[in-house]
């Protein structure tokens, strides 16, 4: 049995324990302004600080160590502030959005993006917009800054270093009947061959252009019904080629994020299907 100086030991531990609780949820008051899942946030919290002192003073008596314990601090609400309960929230990165577009004047006779119906018009922007992220992100930096250009749905450009590259990005439905492009080495133009995921057969040409002096690239496939293209223009100002190579953009095609916007342009097209004129 214990002693009368044990229980009263055991008094003075409880009153310094209730007193230490007292003091601790003092601090986070339910105010009238906290209403809804605020008001139940705080109370919540509350809760937690007393369970988390009640296991403190369980541990101190079981030791026989009366108010030798650690108040518990504010961890467990991480984000969230004690007067209003409302959990923060990065800011979007500024300057996150697509570049805006180039401007060309579509040539005489020529249509362009902007006699589209408004519909349409905003559908293809997307798209251009949705493109864009997708080839920044995978095109080496060497083709600098991508934008779209609002001649037409296929059309983009890199910018770098004052020179800017061609780019033509088309997911154009195909007649039936008609044969895939082969993969052949003509005309000074190296091609090489890939399979993309789903067993799909690319082509990569690296082809001389402007009477042999520098190069283009180009990545051609089938998917769905649709043929499939991407070329870099060399920058004929200054005479250099298109700054990727063929495997670059044959690994740009296994990309996920690349044959998701493929896959997109195929179920909805956006560009108009390509006759063959017999006798043209």
């Amino acid at each position: 049995m214990g002693t009368n100086e044990d229980h009263t030991d055991e008094r003075a531990a409880a009153i310094l324990v209730r007193d230490a609780m007292d003091r601790a949820t003092a601090e986070l008051p339910v105010t009238a302004d906290l209403v809804g899942p605020a008001r139940a946030q705080g109370l919540r919290r509350r809760a937690r600080v007393r369970a988390a002192i009640g296991g403190a003073v369980l541990a101190v008596a079981g030791l026989g160590l009366a108010g030798a314990f650690v108040l518990p601090g504010d961890g467990g609400d991480r984000g969230a502030t004690a007067t209003t309960g409302v959990v923060d929230v990065a800011a979007p990165p500024t300057g996150s959005g697509p570049p805006p577009p180039i401007h060309l004047e579509p040539s005489p006779g020529e249509s362009s993006m902007a006699d589209l119906p408004p519909a349409e018009r905003a559908r293809q922007e997307n798209f251009q917009n949705r493109a864009v992220g997708v080839l920044q992100q995978l095109l080496p930096p060497t083709v600098g800054t991508v934008q779209r250009v609002d001649l037409s749905v296929r059309q983009y450009q890199g910018t770098k270093d004052g020179k800017t590259f061609r780019i033509g990005f088309s997911v154009r439905p195909f007649e039936p009947g008609t044969a895939p492009q082969a993969c052949r080495s003509i005309r000074g133009a190296v091609c090489s061959k890939a399979t993309l995921p789903g067993g799909i057969q690319a082509n990569a040409w690296i082809s001389p252009v402007n009477s042999g002096t520098v190069t283009e690239s180009r990545i051609w496939f089938r998917y769905g019904a649709s043929d499939v293209s991407l070329s870099v223009s060399p920058h004929d100002a200054s005479n250099t080629s298109a700054p990727v190579t063929a495997q670059q953009l044959l690994d740009l095609a296994k990309s996920s994020a690349f044959l998701d916007l493929v896959k997109a342009a195929d179920r909805d097209p956006l560009e108009e299907m390509q006759r063959t004129i017999v006798g043209g």
